[in-house]
This record gives C-alpha cells, structure tokens and sequence, in this order.
C-alpha cells in the first residue's frame, strides 16, 4: 500500500446500525472516512420496518465503539432488557451516533453509490492493483477516492421475488400493483389496504409470521379482513419452531401463536404451494402453483432477501455460488445448519476477498442466509477497522456475545417490551462460551440445544426484524 493511498479516507456505504458502527471504531483509530447514505437519515432502512419490535433487547443492539463515544457525549443508554422497534433503533441511537461531531462532517446523505472499482485498473489488470486506490463513483457522477471500502449497503432493497424458481414468476411483473414488500405495517399506516381484504402472504420466515400475526388481529378487528398463508414446504413447522434443531429466539412464542391461528382457522395455512404464475382476475390477483390456485386481494412477498453485488462488478470477489457470502463466510452461516444464534465468531479473515481492502459487512455480508444478528455485524465491523488500521492481533481476536447462543425460553408475554430471565435473547438455561471463542467452520458452530415451547396466552406481538431473527 502506497503512502499517498494511505492518505486517504475509508469509505463506509451505508449509514445504517453496521455502518455507523464502523464509522465509530474509525473515529477511535484516527482513521479518516466518508460515509455515503443514500437516504436522506441515517437509518433510513431501518425506519422503513419502524413499526417492527426486534427480538433482541438494546443490550445486543449497540455497538461497544458507539457506546462509548456516546456515552463520551452524555447520551444516556436505554434500558438494556428493554426490546425496541425499528423506530427506537433508528432515533434512539443511528440519530444521535450520526449526529456525533466526530461523525457527523464525514456523513453524507442522499449519496448513492452507482459503481466500486480500482482506479485506472479493471478486473482484469492484475499489475498495479494492489497499491491502486479504490474509485466510488456516486449516481451524480461524483468520485471519491478511497483506501479501502466497507461496504454496509445491506439487502434491503433487493428481495426475493415470488417465484419459487428463483426468478420472477410468470406474469409477476404484470400484478407488482398487487404485491406489498416484507413487512407493511397491516395495523398503521398500511391498514387500509388490508382491512375488510383477504391477503395472500408468501414466505415462512420471520418477516411472514410478524405479517400474519398482525393481519390475524386485524381479522378480529374488521369484519371481511381474511387471511391466507402459502409455503413452500409440506408443514410449517420451520416457523413455528420448537423443533429440536431450532434455537431461534423468540421463535416458539410468535410460531405458537400462529399455530394457534391456524388451528383456530383465522389463518388459512396452504402447504406444498411454490408460486409459478400470477394473473389478473375481475380486480383480484389469482396466484397459481400449477395444479391450484389462490385468489387474493393483496398479496405480501415475504420470501427473504438477496445482495446486490452490481455495483462491485469490477472488483474480484470469491462469493459462495449457493449464498453470495465469502466462500469462508459460507459454511459458517448455512440456514441447513445454523440458527443465528449457532454462528460462530466471525471478522475479517472470513469476510476478506481476492480484492485487498473490500470487505462487505452487516446483512449484505451473509448473502442470502436469513440468520443475521447485529452484534455479529459490530462484531465484523470492529475486526475490518482493526485490519484496516494494521492491527491484525486485535482483528483476528474475534469475540461474539450472542444472547446465549440464541437459545432463549419462550414463555415471555408478546405485549411486553422489557425481558426477564426467561425472556426472549435474554439469559436463557444454556450458558455461552466463557471468554473468545474462535470462528472454527465446525458444523454446527456453537452450541444448540433444543427450544422448549410454553403456551402464550398474551395478546399482542413483538415483532421481529424481518428474517434477521435477533435484530
């Protein structure tokens, strides 16, 4: 690396939690950086899904470089057992991290990254690349030089499409006036395009079991309000959970609650059913797999999301085929063989390319893998900075604090917003670890254990963010 591209800044993309976390941990290395938002806010993903209560409580949703800055400025921390929303996560901590005066002069907004290269070299010069800066060339044809890129873009502008073949099914396109995103808020500003309807939602994740709890309670409210639910596999038991190989927190109390509605009839559950084709039918949409159809007034496309590698084209990247993660990254999260909370500890030797200096983090990290938690986002955006900053013993020294390896009791009420011991990614009956714990491709990761399900009795939903399952 030459002197004079070691003058210059690092460019994080994205200003959302994992972004402005490195941007924290650059502030306390003396590193120079930009980072480029596309938004007009920090956190302006994130406040999109406002209306959504993670699973994980503050104590996992802050980053330790944040905190202490903040904590530096007199920003007094919320409770930590306390589950906030989207809403709480994007103005109770992105807003005043991004308002810091240490980050807020190297925060630009409504800075859309169009392209990522090298300078003057494409991916197919290999002479000279090395020491090559990189270029970031923004949609109005502005670049930016830099030393490196973390790139926390995330993937929440690129979803998965109905299609169960991995592309668009037939006529999809034709009926998008039809299809909601993940996660529309059915109980607030959305409400009027769901009550009194009968909704189709597609998808077994968590982002469909928050969307099918809330037009549940919308069917009890509104006469004529239906819901119908359609997945892929024969039973649906990977999103009730409870099953022997599923640690996910939170999981057992929002699946028996749908469980419930489904037994109780409120929630109409078709299994085996992979969307082929759509059309138009006399103001509805009929939804086809084939051999049945489905006729639904709106439909809600929860089926996950995937990243956007275009905008690094020219760069040399070594992507799993299966997951679009790093080949390292890969084994490590497999939703075959992992819950969120059964990832190992994981930094930049694991997210490190073929192209020295880029490194993807957050979400966009884990490709199409749904498992991602926040911590594990600070925890490779703290590991990349060090690397960057050339302190490889302190990169390499990976820790994770998962909320007890994602193993949490289930019998908390859903309409609380605080957690107890039992709670939900709170101190559960499995310990964790003591201590670092090293990132070792193991199958299985960390520890698993079965998931004990307990009736919910409560009304009421945290909910959680999308298919991340711990926020």
């Amino acid at each position: 690396m030459t002197t004079q591209r070691d003058d210059l800044p690092v460019v994080v993309i994205g200003a959302g939690p994992v972004g402005l976390a490195a941007a924290a941990h650059l502030t306390e290395r003396g590193i120079a950086f930009t980072v480029l938002e596309a938004g007009d806010r920090p956190a302006a993903a994130v406040r999109e899904w406002g209306h959504v209560r993670l699973f994980s409580p503050w104590r996992y949703d802050i980053d330790a470089a944040a905190r202490r800055l903040l904590t530096d400025a007199g920003w007094v921390e919320p409770e930590p057992d306390a589950l906030p929303t989207g809403a709480q996560l994007a103005g109770d901590y992105a807003q005043p991290l991004a308002d810091l005066p240490a980050l807020k002069p190297h925060v630009r907004y409504g800075a859309r990254v169009q392209a990522v290269t090298r300078l003057g070299v494409d991916r197919l010069r290999t002479v000279g690349r090395e020491t090559a800066a990189f270029l970031v060339r923004l949609d109005g044809g502005e670049d930016i030089h830099a030393r490196a890129v973390i790139d926390a873009s995330g993937t929440w502008r690129t979803p998965n499409v109905l299609g169960a073949s991995g592309i668009r099914a037939r006529g999809e396109e034709a009926v998008a006036g039809f299809v909601e995103p993940a996660l529309p808020d059915v109980l607030g500003a959305d409400r009027h395009r769901f009550a009194g309807r009968r909704t189709l939602v597609v998808g077994s994740g968590h982002s469909a079991a928050n969307t099918l709890l809330s037009l549940a309670e919308l069917a009890a409210q509104v006469p004529g309000t239906a819901v119908v639910w359609a997945i892929r596999s024969t039973d649906a038991g990977r999103t009730y959970g409870g099953e022997a190989a599923d640690a996910l927190p939170a999981r057992g109390a929002i699946g028996t609650r749908v469980r419930e509605h489904v037994e109780a009839g409120t929630i109409e559950l078709v299994t085996g059913f992979s969307v082929a084709a759509l059309t138009e039918a006399g103001g509805r949409v009929v939804v086809s797999d084939g051999s049945r159809d489905i006729a639904a007034d709106r439909i809600v496309s929860a089926t996950g999301f995937r990243p956007d590698h275009g905008i690094t084209s020219e760069l040399r990247l070594d992507l799993d085929p299966i997951l679009g993660a790093t080949r390292a990254l890969a084994p490590l999260i497999d939703p075959n063989e992992h819950s969120c909370g059964t990832v190992p500890p994981h930094g930049v030797d694991e997210l490190t390319h073929p192209e020295a200096g880029y490194y993807a983090v957050g979400v966009k990290s884990y490709g199409r893998a749904p498992t991602f938690l926040l911590a594990t986002g600070y925890e490779q955006a703290r590991s990349v900075v060090a690397a960057i900053a050339g302190d490889w013993a302190a990169a390499r020294d990976v820790r994770l604090d998962l909320p007890e390896t994602g193993v949490c009791s289930s019998d908390v009420p859903l309409d609380e917003a605080t957690i107890g011991s039992g709670g939900c990614c709170g101190p559960a009956e499995v310990a964790a670890p003591a201590g670092p714990a090293v990132a070792t491709g193991i199958s299985g990761g960390l520890l698993a254990s079965p998931l004990t399900l307990r009736p919910v009795t409560a009304a009421g939903a945290d909910r959680p963010a999308g298919d991340a399952c711990c926020g």
